[in-house]
């Protein structure tokens, strides 16, 4: 162990935060950290979006569901996968961009949570809590539309950041036997690991809630993905320019 395993261990998802102010060069320092990040041959596809003005702050936390964090964070970032900067470097060369491909979509994607994470690891070393809010896809056409989003560019994400104002339980996560293999996948002695893994999971939920809240993980799974999944995503995505090949 030493302090950024330690921080990396005591990440929690913070959703109330003070009044405090977070100083913009802060913010800014936070953005470098993210680009620091790994980055697909060398794409640089995130561009974050700083959403300060109220009014959009209010409709981005209702396109979210009504997460009332979303507006009243002391900052909340929209991470965005973008190509339209890799199609303007070929133009500047005189050369057009072959777009659409399905791995431009997967190697922008993942650049932006790997900038993101980066991010999100300098935030807490500052102090600072932060949430994120995939919720922002539920409506993604109409937060393109506030965010005057141009073709090839999609909100992945927001983030809200702030100085906590609570103090949460760590929640479990699964052992690290399920998710580590060795030279193959095999789920070989899975199910009885995570039954009893499931047994933690309630018994947070349980703490946390005061005994409101009695679920394990595999039931919050079975009762998720048992559901549509955002169907929307791909016909947007698709008149986005993305996916297409």
């Amino acid at each position: 162990m030493n302090p950024v395993i330690e921080l990396l261990n005591s990440h929690r998802s913070i959703r109330k935060f003070t009044d405090q102010p977070i100083p913009q060069e802060t913010v800014k320092t936070l953005v470098q950290a993210g680009q620091a990040a790994a980055t697909s041959s060398f794409i640089q596809a995130c561009t974050v979006i700083q959403v300060n003005d109220q009014d959009k702050r209010n409709q981005l936390a209702e396109c979210a569901g009504g997460q009332a964090y979303v507006a009243e964070a002391p900052v909340f970032l929209v991470f965005c996968a973008d190509m339209q900067r890799n199609k303007l470097a070929c133009e500047m060369n005189d050369a057009e961009i072959n777009s659409g491909f399905t791995e431009q979509f997967i190697t922008a994607t993942v650049d932006v949570a790997l900038f993101a994470q980066n991010l999100t690891v300098a935030a807490e070393s500052l102090g600072l809590g932060i949430v994120y809010i995939g919720g922002i896809r539920n409506q993604i056409a109409r937060v393109s539309e506030l965010l005057e989003l141009p073709e090839l560019v999609y909100p992945v994400f927001g983030l809200c950041l702030g100085y906590p104002d609570q103090n949460p339980e760590v929640k479990p996560r699964l052992p690290v036997e399920v998710v580590l293999k060795q030279d193959s996948y095999s789920d070989s002695g899975d199910q009885e690991t995570i039954a009893e893994y499931d047994q933690a999971v309630r018994e947070y939920y349980q703490t946390r809630t005061g005994g409101n809240k009695e679920m394990t993980w595999s039931e919050q799974m079975s009762g998720m993905l048992v559901k549509e999944a955002r169907p929307h995503m791909l016909s947007f995505l698709q008149d986005r320019g993305f996916l297409l090949k």
